[in-house]
């Protein structure tokens, strides 16, 4: 365990007026020094012979000035969040009454926390492992049930837990491998080359299938941008006002009304979609609506999910709904939907029949092959349930429903494609039969890949990046 000389504070809870404040203290001296300042309310209590986890009340005294009636829990090291002596002081949530203590203690050899620091205290002292520790101010951070299921799943440890496997296994064989260099000139092998491939099969396997599951992760922690593409005057921004619930776009039947992108976030069912209304796709007229357009495919080339919007009074074969422009829409929106594909092919592509209740809906037609069609009235909020029961479904969530292990983090990302990339190299040179000083150097990138992900290699920059991301006082 790392021994910290100093005693470290902070306000656990937001900033502001509230029923109460949490100021935090983790360090050797933690209890001792709030118990100078501690008087029990009923009789006199000595912290520093309390039993760890229990809470105390009290008044906080300066100078024989009572500044709060305060409850103090205490946690006794190592059986705390930081595995040092921890107190936290529950006090009325008076701004002034918070600053007031956190001065005192301040002026009385405890030191301000940095961002982070107690959970880097916690890592630092071996209670948790450094992507834990990442899923601690994801925790915080959560803005959606999938976000928070996915978060709370890394910080059980079963990600850390199939890494350290990994990499325990690969150990193993690195330390037989090792051992051969000391044995060079007998040329004798402790590792048996066969079992070696086995195992870099099965590491791959697992590397591939947890680089793979980036794609749902990411998207589910961050949100999953929708763009809502179409001609001009097919309801885009109808659509966004509709799925939101509110006048978030202005809506016009003048065409080319919505000359820039309009973003809102809405949660369906426990996942957050962020949701994009573009400009309407035609030749621009001004400067302003080619400027719009940019934009437009700028959005198609970011969204994961594209809802292509068409006019159903455009695909009507009837006189009252333009039956001549029928083709021309159909003709327009394929070449577009083809460019789309082409160009982004990873990308989901919706087809939303929009102002199906302006027409007999045995009068339309359209074919466009895979895609799925949805047939919505927007004004009217008919068919928006089965857009978003398609859009759902569209997000791999049952990853997380089965308990699989799911990647949300990018630096984790990064990291088991490095370590993929190393166990290639070892495999291409096991075929190729490399010496074993060789092997060794892809051996060690691969350990140090996996061994970043958890922390058990680190360094003062990688820490530093991790943590001062975190809000203080965690």
């Amino acid at each position: 365990m790392k021994a910290f000389e100093d005693t470290i504070i902070a306000l656990a809870t937001p900033a502001g007026s509230g029923a109460i404040g949490v100021i935090r203290l983790s360090g050797p001296e933690a209890i001792s020094i709030v118990n100078k300042f501690f008087s029990g309310k009923f009789k006199p209590k000595d912290l520093t012979k309390v039993p760890s986890h229990t809470i105390h009340l009290g008044h906080i005294i300066d100078k024989n000035q009572i500044l709060d009636e305060v409850l103090v829990s205490v946690f006794k090291n190592p059986h705390s969040y930081t595995g040092e002596n921890v107190v936290e002081i529950s006090a009325h949530g008076s701004p002034y009454i918070q600053q007031q203590i956190l001065q005192l203690f301040l002026k009385n050899g405890v030191r301000h926390a940095q961002a982070g620091e107690f959970t880097l205290r916690a890592f630092l002292n071996g209670k948790m492992d450094l992507s834990q520790a990442e899923a601690v101010a994801d925790l915080i951070a959560v803005n959606s049930a999938a976000s928070h299921q996915l978060a709370l799943q890394q910080m059980r440890g079963g990600f850390s837990n199939e890494i350290k496997k990994l990499r325990d296994e690969l150990i193993h064989f690195a330390s037989l491998i090792e051992l051969e260099l000391d044995f060079a000139e007998e040329d004798v092998e402790f590792a048996d080359r066969a079992q070696f491939k086995d195992l870099i099969q099965r590491i791959k396997h697992t590397l591939k299938r947890l680089i793979d599951s980036f794609a749902v992760g990411n998207v589910l922690k961050e949100g999953v941008p929708v763009a809502i593409v179409g001609e001009p005057n097919v309801g885009k921004s109808t659509l966004l006002n509709a799925l939101l619930n509110e006048e978030r776009a202005i809506v016009s039947d003048i065409a080319g009304t919505t000359r820039d992108v309009i973003e809102d976030e809405l949660q369906i069912n426990g996942i957050r979609f962020r949701f994009i209304d573009t400009a309407g796709i035609r030749q621009a007229q001004d400067e302003i609506e080619k400027i719009g357009i940019q934009k437009t495919y700028k959005k198609i080339e970011e969204a994961k999910v594209i809802v292509f919007l068409i006019d159903a009074c455009a695909l009507s074969k009837t006189a009252s709904c333009h039956a001549a422009h029928h083709q021309k829409v159909l003709d327009q929106f394929e070449t577009e939907l083809k460019s789309i594909s082409q160009k982004y092919p990873e990308k989901k592509i919706l087809i939303v029949v929009n102002k199906i209740d302006k027409i007999d809906r045995k009068d339309y037609q359209i074919d466009t092959g895979k895609y799925p069609v949805i047939e919505i009235s927007a004004k009217q909020k008919t068919g928006l349930d089965k857009l978003t029961t398609e859009l759902t479904g569209l997000v791999n969530k049952g990853l997380l429903d089965q308990n699989e292990i799911v990647v949300s983090n990018a630096r984790h990302f990064q990291a088991l494609n490095e370590a993929l990339e190393s166990l290639m190299q070892i495999e291409q040179g096991l075929d190729n039969q490399l010496s074993t000083d060789l092997l060794t150097i892809d051996i060690r990138a691969a350990l140090h890949s996996l061994g970043e992900i958890t922390g058990e290699i680190t360094t003062d920059d990688l820490l530093d990046n991790i943590f001062r991301n975190f809000c203080i006082g965690k």
